[in-house]
């Protein structure tokens, strides 16, 4: 498969302690041609999410080690990559190896998400994973430079989708998204961690037509 050029601009990109999923490959956890499937799936996602409208893109801050380091999907683990893949209608090989990797964010964002029909695609400020010096499994917060690199991709991403409005989880996606959203409406809402899981579902709940009741999600 022919790579998207916006996927070929992320594959691009090169920090110090970062792990780009679409140029890099962990010699722990990945398939050997791991960075080719996260690169081809990315890739087939933005050409069905281009084909029609987008209701929104749904901004997260940056890759986790047990989500989207391992994916390369955004909001996403191992367990729910799957899914996400059928959103888009194309299929998903598994970049990583052995048993399913599950992380807490992407539990709460795919227990609402399933429950709502509507074109929403999922990113990040920074599209990498960023961890700190000597230890890549790890997490930390992309820096000034990484987010000015991400925050040009973000707006490619949003001139390409046209979105009817954003969705920033979180002060940090927030703070990005209104300094380059231009007209897209940039709606915040509580980021599920650290004690959010509960505001941030009953949020998206009333912005999407309370399609759960989301106290019956955990």
């Amino acid at each position: 498969m022919k790579l998207h050029p916006f996927v070929g601009a992320v594959s691009a990109l090169r920090f110090e302690n970062c792990f780009n999923p679409y140029s890099d490959r962990c010699e722990v956890h990945d398939h050997l041609d791991a960075p080719r499937r996260r690169a081809e799936a990315l890739s087939a996602m933005l050409r069905n999410a281009m084909r029609e409208p987008v209701d929104a893109i749904w901004i997260g801050r940056d890759l986790g080690y047990r989500g989207g380091r391992r994916t390369g999907l955004a909001l996403t683990d191992d367990v729910h990559i799957e899914q996400h893949a059928k959103r888009w209608n194309f299929v998903a090989e598994r970049p990583t190896v052995g048993a399913a990797v599950a992380e807490r964010t992407a539990a709460v964002i795919w227990s609402i998400l399933n429950k709502i029909d509507a074109r929403i695609f999922l990113w990040n400020v920074f599209p990498l994973h960023p961890h700190e010096p000597g230890d890549q499994f790890s997490n930390r917060q992309h820096n000034a430079k990484e987010r000015r690199a991400g925050e040009e991709l973000l707006q490619e991403l949003i001139r390409s989708l046209k979105p009817a409005r954003i969705i920033a989880i979180g002060n940090d996606a927030t703070a990005a998204a209104n300094r380059i959203a231009d007209a897209v409406p940039v709606i915040c809402v509580r980021h599920p961690s650290y004690g959010g899981q509960t505001q941030f579902l009953a949020q998206i709940s009333e912005l999407y037509g309370n399609p759960s009741d989301t106290r019956s999600l955990f």
